[in-house]
C-alpha cells in the first residue's frame, strides 16, 4: 500500500510500504475513506514530538471501512464504517474505567499514552491502518453523518471541548477568549457555545482567521499583532479581564498571552502542543487564584459530539476548507502549512 511516511525532522514522503496485518485478536484492520492533518504532524515534522521514530507513518484521525476483523472482535463487522478515535483505550485498565484513556496502561506503543496512532504505532494517513483494541477506539459511523464530519470527530472536536472548554470549566455569562484560532482553537470556539458563555473573543494573529472564527460562533476578534491586544480585551470585559482563556497555539509567547488576560480566579486552559518549555511566573500568579489546565485529550466525549453533530446541533461543516486526493497528501501538507497564505483550516484526503 502507500502512506505518507516520517523519516526525520522536515523530511516525508509518500511511498511504497507493507500491508499492515492483524497482530493481536483485538484488532482490526481499516480500508481509509478519508483522513486530515493535524497541527501535531507539522509539529512532529519540526521535530517537537522526538518519540516518533523515523520511518513512522503519520496521522491519527480518520474514518473508513473495516476489511478483516481479529478473532476477539465481537461487536464490528468487515463492512462497517467506523469513525478512528485519535486515542486508543484498552477499555480495562484504571485508566481507562476512569474515562482517561489518555493515559490507558496497555501494551501498545508504550503504556500509559493513549495517543499512539501516527506517534508510536503507525497511523492514518495510508491506505489502510491496523486498529488496536478496536471494540474501545472506534464509532459506528451513524447515516447522515459525512466521512469529512466523523473525521472532525477523530481528534479536533473532542480536543477543543475536553481541553479547552471543560477543562477550563466555560460556564453560562463567561467570557472565554481562544489565542490561536486554528482547527482546534475553532473547535473550542463552536463547543463552547453548548455552555452559553456571553462573549467569545478570537485572538489571532490572522487578520482572515477571525473572520472566520466569527461564522463559527466568536463574537469579536483580536489582532494579536496590535499593540493593543489587552486593552482591546479588557475592553470586551469589566476590565478584569476574562473569565476562561484557552491557548490553542503551542508557543511562550501564546501561553504568556493567556497568563496576562486572565482575571483573579479565572481559568487558563492550555491545548497547544509545546515543543519547548515556558515561563511560569508563579511569584505574581499565585496570588490571583487562577487555575492553570492542560492534557492530552481523552475523547470521553466523542460520543456525545457524534450525536450531536449526527442531529445537525454542531455546525461543523465550515471546518473543511480544502479537499484533496489521498495520494496528492504531500501537496496538502505544503497547503496546510501555509495556512497563511491559503486560509486553510482543515484539508480533507479522500482516498
Amino acid at each position: 500500500m502507500k502512506a505518507l511516511v516520517y523519516h526525520g525532522p522536515n523530511q516525508k514522503s509518500w511511498e511504497d510500504v507493507p500491508d499492515p496485518q492483524i497482530q493481536k485478536p483485538t484488532d482490526v484492520i481499516v480500508k481509509i475513506e478519508t483522513t486530515t492533518i493535524c497541527g501535531t504532524d507539522l509539529h512532529i515534522l519540526k521535530g517537537d514530538v522526538p518519540a516518533v521514530a523515523e520511518g513512522r507513518i503519520l496521522g491519527h484521525e480518520g474514518v473508513g471501512t473495516i476489511t478483516e476483523v481479529g478473532s476477539a472482535v465481537s461487536n464490528l463487522a468487515v463492512g462497517d464504517r467506523v469513525i478512528l478515535s485519535c486515542v486508543s483505550a484498552c477499555g480495562r485498565c484504571d485508566y481507562c474505567k476512569k474515562g482517561m484513556f489518555s493515559h490507558c496502561l496497555g501494551d501498545e506503543g508504550a503504556s500509559g499514552i493513549g495517543w499512539i496512532f501516527g506517534h508510536l504505532i503507525d497511523g492514518t494517513q495510508a491506505e489502510y491502518v491496523r486498529v488496536p483494541y478496536a471494540e474501545t477506539s472506534v464509532y459506528k459511523m451513524p447515516d447522515g453523518v459525512s466521512p469529512q464530519e466523523g473525521t472532525l470527530l477523530s481528534d479536533i472536536l473532542p480536543t477543543g471541548h475536553e481541553i479547552g472548554v471543560q477543562y477550563g470549566g466555560v460556564k453560562a455569562g463567561d467570557v472565554v477568549a481562544v489565542v490561536g484560532v486554528g482547527p482546534v482553537g475553532l473547535a473550542a470556539v463552536v463547543t463552547s457555545q453548548l455552555y452559553g458563555p456571553s462573549r467569545v473573543i478570537a485572538i489571532d494573529v490572522d487578520a482572515n482567521r477571525l473572520e472566520q472564527a466569527k461564522t463559527f460562533g466568536a463574537t469579536d476578534g483580536v489582532l494579536s499583532t496590535d499593540a493593543d491586544w489587552k486593552e482591546q480585551v479588557l475592553a470586551l470585559t469589566d476590565g478584569l479581564g476574562v473569565d476562561v482563556a484557552i491557548e490553542a497555539v503551542g508557543i511562550p509567547q501564546t501561553f504568556a498571552m493567556v497568563l496576562d488576560m486572565v482575571r483573579p480566579g479565572g481559568h487558563v486552559a492550555n491545548v497547544g502542543v509545546h515543543g519547548k518549555g515556558v515561563d511560569l511566573p508563579l511569584d505574581s500568579l499565585w496570588i490571583q487564584n487562577i487555575r492553570i489546565t492542560m492534557g492530552l485529550v481523552n475523547t470521553n466525549t466523542t460520543g456525545t459530539l457524534l450525536k450531536l453533530v449526527a442531529q445537525k446541533k454542531l455546525a461543523v461543516e465550515k471546518f473543511v476548507s480544502h479537499t484533496f486526493n489521498l495520494q496528492d497528501i504531500e501537496e496538502a501538507y505544503d497547503t496546510f502549512s501555509r495556512a497563511a497564505e491559503t486560509k486553510a483550516l482543515k484539508v480533507m484526503l479522500n482516498a
